[in-house]
């Protein structure tokens, strides 16, 4: 097995560097995946070197997209091993995002009213004419309070 115009054939399989080009990640999320086992361990060269199938790619593809979503990545283990089985997993991915779908709501609903309250302390600040604070307080209080 030799290059062919200075490619590598596809029964050589990707590299790591290759695969993490090709998905857009780096080498190191790439083993990390693994040791996670999101992505199984490839088959090695006979220099020891990881050489991976081009399915690699759509795997590593796949995850990405379900993290792009805020899944976890239990969560996406337990998507792939429902589809590593031959099996639909659009009714647990249907589950989880569901899910994920209710704590975006809450998280938003906890920015709004973080920002509510911002917005009561800005207004609340004096004006312009604001003499200077006591060392350690952020704003003297203000008279008639």
């Amino acid at each position: 097995m030799g290059l062919v115009n200075g490619t590598r054939t596809k029964e050589q399989g990707l590299r790591i560097a290759e695969l993490a080009a090709a998905v857009g990640v780096s080498p190191d999320a790439v083993r990390f995946y693994e040791r996670e086992g999101l992505l199984a361990p490839p088959e090695r060269t006979a220099a020891g070197y990881r050489s991976y199938g081009s399915e690699a790619i759509e795997r590593l593809r796949f995850i990405q997209g379900c993290q792009r979503l805020g899944l976890r990545l239990r969560d996406i283990g337990d998507l792939l091993a429902v589809r590593d089985t031959g099996v639909c997993p659009c009714e647990p991915a249907e589950d989880l995002l569901r899910r994920r779908i209710g704590e975006v709501d809450a998280e938003i609903a906890r920015l709004a009213a973080l920002r509510a309250e911002m917005l009561a302390m800005a207004d609340a600040l004096p004006s312009a004419n604001c003499p200077p604070p006591s060392p350690g307080v952020w704003c003297p209080p203000s008279e008639g309070r």
